[in-house]
């Protein structure tokens, strides 16, 4: 059959149309909102939709396709890592677009250049030194004072905080064709870049000249007092329902909070508890560790969250006040303000596993949607000890400990991990503070050295390597004497022992950088310890020495897919 031209035209104007309508249009403000968007988490990715991340990684650390084995999986040069020397400086990020660079970190930030090269253009749109960098922004129509090198142009804590000696710099930087970073001689050490690369039919990324308009910088504004507020403060919905109920769980019991019928989503939830009852760490530590919260969708057999109170919130054995965008617990108080769409019902429910009685006050808030959410992903949370290390840890991968293994459609956004690392006391005195710093140590203490990696649908090499488990959080150099606390709006660390036996809990949250994948998704974090360790040359004598994980990931998949667990 022969296509009358005039017909075939229309067709071709009605597709053309088709697809620049579809695009969706995106302003610099727009990605800013991004960094705290709770509920783009439930958008479906697009085909094409990546985010990644490069850093300084040991590149000794590789794959061998013919043998199908990792070599070298557990080499720990991780400041030595760059894609090529290029003039005075080093190649750390190249990627084609159209992208965003969501956060930028370093352990060591120094006077050597940043400069930032996009679409092939032969000057940077940002060229300053790296310590600089992470204090201050290009302002339009503002010149720096020449008597006052390193002047900071706006004062952005929460976007740009430093976290116990990690600098990190959550300040948008989009790219339409390609985007270069070269950092320059005496640039610092160790680097992360984490960005999304979307697909050019979906999003149209506005140009960027590393100038920061009237506009911007009061959305820059907007989005450091979001996060500063976190916790104290949450999105409002002019149709949101609140109910509360008061429940009493008796031991080894469970109870149906609430079961919401209709099209709808939560968007908030809260625990309370009275303080003057629980006086006494060990009962803190029975009700964040035996009363577990499931959260079932829909008609769904399984449930798809199923996690202890304290692992949940961020804060174990005990409740240590802590504030972070998604989640977080204060003196009585535990909440969460994740996103989480149903299309028929959620039911919620909290289950008792020990021999203590709790009296709780439940808080939930939802909308009605308007449009269907059997478009919209599905929130996951699950606990655990280590699920799925025989699977992983296999072909020289023994050193990865699984964060979340799933399978489906969806996003990653981030994890809770919880370390009970404890020794006998080397026979050693330590020169200074417990027990020695860096290479003078008297015993080998320090937990976190393992990076992490992702791998999105079925990956041989991981998209995203880390350096370091401290560096991946947001803080920098282990945890070395003071051991520092610290929140933030994506990152937390709101106990660790202080001399380092012992307890620690941290927390890393993927908002604007989630990861995106269409039908499988791995997440480790490198564990150097055994579960049990020893270290008999240094003064420990019998060796009672623990180091054990337990951990909850949070993320997304499509309506109706088993998470696996």
């Amino acid at each position: 059959m022969i296509m009358n031209k005039r017909v075939l035209i229309q067709i071709l104007v009605l597709g053309i149309f088709t697809f620049c309508f579809s695009q969706e249009k995106l302003t610099y403000p727009d990605l800013v909102k991004r960094l705290y968007d709770m509920e783009y988490l439930a958008t479906p990715p697009e085909h094409g939709e990546q985010s990644g991340n490069f850093s300084s990684f040991d590149r000794s650390s590789s794959y061998n396709p013919k043998t199908q084995t990792y070599d070298q999986w557990e080499a720990g040069y991780d400041g030595t890592g760059y894609i090529r020397e290029e003039g005075n400086g080093i190649v750390v990020f190249e990627k084609d677009g159209p992208g965003v660079i969501w956060r930028v970190w370093s352990a060591l930030a120094l006077s050597g250049h940043i400069k930032i090269y996009v679409d092939h253009q032969e000057q940077p749109i940002i060229d300053m030194s790296f310590s600089d960098f992470f204090e201050q922004i290009n302002e339009d129509g503002i010149e720096l004072p020449k008597e006052l090198p390193g002047y900071p142009s706006i004062n952005l804590p929460n976007l740009m905080p430093t976290l116990s000696r990690g600098r990190n710099r959550f300040i948008p930087i989009p790219y339409q064709k390609h985007c270069k970073i070269v950092l320059e001689k005496e640039w610092g050490m160790y680097y992360h870049i984490t960005y999304t690369t979307f697909p050019e039919h979906q999003v149209d990324i506005p140009y960027f000249d590393g100038i920061h308009r009237k506009d911007d910088c009061i959305t820059l504004a907007e989005a450091d007092r979001v996060l500063v507020n976190r916790g104290f403060t949450r999105k409002q919905y002019s149709r949101e329902t609140i109910k509360q109920k008061n429940i009493i769980l008796n031991a080894n019991q469970g109870e149906n909070v609430t079961t919401i019928h209709g099209n709808g989503a939560i968007t908030h939830f809260n625990i309370k508890y009275e303080e003057n009852i629980y006086q006494y760490e060990a009962d803190r530590e029975e009700l964040l560790k035996n009363v577990w919260i499931r959260i079932t969708w829909d008609n769904d057999e399984k449930e798809a969250v199923f996690v202890p109170l304290g692992m949940f919130f961020g804060t174990y054995p005990d409740v240590y006040p802590n504030r972070t965008l998604p989640i977080g617990a204060l003196p009585g108080y535990l909440y969460s303000n994740w996103y989480m769409p149903f299309s028929e019902a959620a039911k919620i429910e909290l289950i008792n596993k020990g021999d203590g009685q709790h009296n709780l006050v439940y808080e939930i808030a939802h909308i009605d949607l308007k449009k269907s959410a059997d478009q919209l992903l599905r929130f996951h949370a699950k606990w655990h000890k280590g699920k799925f290390r025989h699977e992983v840890q296999t072909q020289g991968r023994d050193i990865d400990w699984p964060l979340l293994v799933t399978k489906g459609k969806g996003r990653f956004c981030g994890v809770t991990l919880h370390i009970q690392n404890e020794w006998e006391e080397p026979g050693k005195k330590a020169v200074n503070w417990w027990y020695g710093k860096y290479a003078a140590s008297n015993i080998w203490w320090w937990w976190g050295e393992g990076d992490e990696k992702f791998y999105v649908d079925g990956e041989k090499f991981p998209s995203t390597f880390g350096t370091g488990s401290e560096d991946y959080i947001g803080y920098a150099w282990s945890a070395e004497p003071a051991f520092p606390l610290f929140d933030s709006g994506f990152a937390s660390q709101p106990f660790t022992a202080i001399d380092g036996n012992g307890h620690t809990i941290v927390s890393r949250f993927h908002i604007s950088d989630n990861i995106p994948f269409q039908e499988s998704f791995t997440a480790v974090i490198e564990k150097y310890k055994d579960d049990k360790w020893g270290d008999k040359e240094r003064g420990c004598t019998h060796c009672p020495n623990i180091c054990l994980y337990q951990a909850v990931a949070y993320w997304y998949l499509s309506p109706g897919q088993s998470d696996g667990y």
